[in-house]
């Protein structure tokens, strides 16, 4: 029976990322992707300096998140920015993911599969299930201060 799930589900992820690719393609963007199938470009002119993102910073972003086909789920000019600790678990893990690839004043595009984001139930509001999201995201502050060990 696990065999027979595990299958089911890399059959899922692989119809996923194929979808992702020709989106990706289709819009003649230059993603990156990394071992866990997350896709993610960082803005030309974006090589900025300073630490990148890490678990334990709060960081806070202004966002657009939008489904593959285009639909707008959410967006901080009507919700406000986000601010989350990376690593709380309080945002889907494709996005904290994200972020820890970047550096403060940095502006970036995910595209994050179902398996990195709401999964098998999306969000139960604006996000279906088996949702692949598209963010474009700035990063706008980073702040470590706490999380920074005692010497």
């Amino acid at each position: 029976m696990d065999e027979k799930l595990a299958l089911a589900n890399q059959g899922l992820i692989e119809k996923d990322l194929e979808a992702i690719g020709s989106y990706a393609e289709r819009r003649g963007w230059n993603m990156q992707t990394t071992e866990r199938n997350f896709y993610y470009e960082i803005y030309a002119g974006q090589e900025l300096e300073g630490p990148v993102a890490q678990t334990g910073d709060t960081v806070t972003i202004a966002y657009r998140l939008a489904l593959l086909d285009g639909t707008l789920c959410y967006t901080s000019d009507s919700l406000g920015l986000l601010q989350f600790v990376i690593g709380a678990g309080k945002v889907e893990m494709g996005l904290e993911y994200g972020i820890s690839l970047m550096r403060e004043g940095q502006k970036a595009r995910f595209i994050v599969p179902p398996h990195l984001a709401h999964g098998l139930l999306g969000d139960r509001k604006c996000i279906p299930p088996r949702a692949i999201l598209v963010y474009d995201v700035e990063l706008l502050a980073l702040n470590r201060e706490f999380f920074e060990s005692e010497e």
